[in-house]
Parts: structure tokens; sequence; C-alpha cells
């Protein structure tokens, strides 16, 4: 399938290196998207079991002799973590004020969770970062283009040519240089032209019910490996919303356990491909009631503690006066807790 042996792909008679793996389970290795050693070091044995069709032992002999060839799995140097963390991208949400309270913006490697109530502004930050993504990194982006797995039909081709419009002169005029593209920001007929151009990078899938979900995260992990090496690899990867389904599909405290393990795995199945290709995870979540909440906002988000502990970072958007929207963060690792004000316009998201 693949000709590159660093990164992602890899010949198949190099898999059957592998303990267990003769050309048949080399060729379903790799047509279910474990096209490294790297993808099926990280793999559980079960996983390897049924995609494959192999015994669990084989399975588990696989994943190890894997994991030594790819070198993880092991202890490494603070000093390493540190190297690794250096190659992490930060995506801007062109508002200086959000920026400052996020450390720079959305991180790579992780999974950042944006909740709030209808009409907050969720898919109107999915939207925006599926543009700033695409921008190079001296104006804020990460130079990559973006998958959008859409759960509620909220994707809108008609808001990314607003935003794209929406952009400063300065962003307008370097991009149109950069994808050749004739003609100056106050040209509609290159401005439609450039909006073409950012919607080309956007890759778009409509989820079904959570069963078609889950695959569809499976399928963004093999689109980011076929993309890794290309002009436009992929930098993000947007779920909106990602328990809609989930919560209408799994009702009631007899399915709950069910339910959570099955988002458990969607989250880690996302993980992995920001782990794997340095990619932004973005995924929007609906809020419920707290009716036993005497004091302050009584909503909270849907997921439980799976998605509480997978996020990496937790924001929160809240209504406010017009189109102001209160940014709050709520959870992140190494940044304080704090707000910020944006704009929800109809050229995008704007400082106060």
């Amino acid at each position: 399938m693949g000709e590159r042996t660093s990164g992602v792909y890899m010949p198949e008679d190099e898999l059957e290196d592998l303990p267990g793996v003769g050309p048949a389970t080399a060729d379903k290795l790799i047509d279910t998207g474990y096209e490294s050693y790297q993808s099926i070091a990280v793999a559980s044995p079960g996983e390897l079991s049924n995609t494959a069709d192999i015994g669990s032992s084989t399975a588990s002999d696989i994943i190890n002799a894997a994991r030594e060839a790819a070198d993880v799995g092991g202890f490494e140097t603070g000093a390493a973590v540190l190297e690794r963390r250096e190659q992490i991208g930060k995506l801007s949400w062109q508002i200086d004020e959000v920026d400052e309270l996020l450390g720079g913006g959305v991180e790579t490697q992780s999974i950042t969770e944006v909740y709030g109530e209808f009409g907050a502004g969720k898919s109107q930050v999915t939207h925006q970062l599926a543009v700033n993504v695409q921008l190079p990194r001296e104006h804020g982006g990460l130079a990559g283009g973006a998958i959008f797995v859409d759960t509620e039909d909220t994707f809108r081709p008609e808001r990314i040519d607003d935003m794209v419009r929406g952009l400063d002169d300065e962003i307008l005029e370097a991009e149109l240089e950069r994808r050749e593209i004739e003609g100056t920001p106050n040209s509609d007929e290159a401005l439609a032209e450039l909006t073409e151009a950012f919607l080309d990078r956007i890759h778009v899938a409509k989820a079904f019910n959570s069963n078609h979900q889950i695959l569809l995260a499976e399928k963004a992990k093999e689109l980011a490996g076929e993309h890794e090496e290309s002009e436009w690899p992929i930098r993000l990867v947007c779920v909106d919303s990602l328990t809609a389904h989930f919560r209408a599909e799994y009702v009631g405290r007899g399915e709950l356990a069910e339910r959570q393990q099955k988002l458990n795995k969607h989250l880690h199945d996302l993980m992995r491909i920001g782990d794997l290709y340095n990619t932004s995870i973005l995924v929007t979540n609906q809020v419920a009631s707290n009716p036993d909440s005497y004091f302050g906002d009584p909503t909270q988000p849907i997921g439980g503690n799976i998605l509480g502990h997978t996020s990496t970072f937790r924001i929160y958007l809240r209504k406010s006066k017009g189109d102001k929207r209160i940014v709050r963060l709520v959870d992140a690792p190494n940044l304080a807790d704090g707000e910020a004000v944006m704009r929800v316009q109809d050229a995008g998201l704007k400082p106060e």
C-alpha cells in the first residue's frame, strides 16, 4: 500500500518481519489502518485480534515486537519529554485575549473540548479554526488541512466563505500570493477562488449514528496518514458534536456503562490521531442542566468523568450581551483558569 518506510506507510514485507505476521495478516493489518510499527505498537491485543482475525496471544506477540521496533512504551527522561513537547504546535484563534488565555492557542497532540449551551458559538469555533489552521505559522496557523466530523449537520461552506473574507487584509494578501491566486482582497472573484482553495483543504464527513462516528475516527486516522508527508498535512480534527449521538442512543442508567465505554474508545481513537500525526483534536460538547445546583451556573458538560479526564483542555462558552461570548478556560494541565471575551460576527470570531 505504501512506499515510505519512515513515518506511516511501509512495504508489506517489513510488516512481515514481525513474529506471526504473514502476507495475509499483513494485508489485513494494512487494510484496517495498521500501516506502521507505531500504529500497531499503540493498539490493544483485543483490537488487533478482532481486526486482523488472529488469536489474542499472537496479537500480543505482534504488539510487543512492534513496540520494540518502534521504540515506544519505555521510560524517557524529562529532557526528552521537553524536546518532544517543543514539536507541539499552537493554533491561534486570531484573538489575542483568547490566545493568551490558552497559552498561545489550541495545542496539537491534545484534545480540546469546547462546551456550552445552544447558540453559544461552539460550531463557530470549529469553522473558524478550520480556516485558521491553514494559515502559515507566522500568521498563527499550522499550514495544514482539517478533518470535520459533522454529527449534527452543522458544517456550512457559506460560513467558511464568510470567515475567509473576514481575515485581515494582510493575511488575505499573503494567502492569495501563497496559493497563486491573482487579485487583491477587494476582488470578489479572487476571494471566491480563495474560499474554494480553503474548502478544498477541509475534509468533511457526516456521521449518522455513534457507530458511524467511531468508524469515521478510524477513517480520519487513515486520511491523516495519507497526508502526513504531503504539502498539506492534517493538523486539525474537529468533531461537532462529540456527544450528540451517544446521548440520543444510550438513554437511561441501564445503558450508561456501555455509552461511557464506547465514548472512551472513541476519545482514545481521536487522541491516537493527535499523538501520531501532531494534530489538534477539537471536540464540541453539549450541556445539561443540574437542578441540584443552587449557586453559580447550573449547566454541566455531557460525558461525565470519561470526557473530563480525557480532554486536555476544557473551554466553556457562555452567551453574553449581543454578539459577545465569554470564553472560560475550565481545566488545563499547565495553565491557570481564566476568562476572555470575544465576538461572534458575520466575519467570524473577532476580539471584543
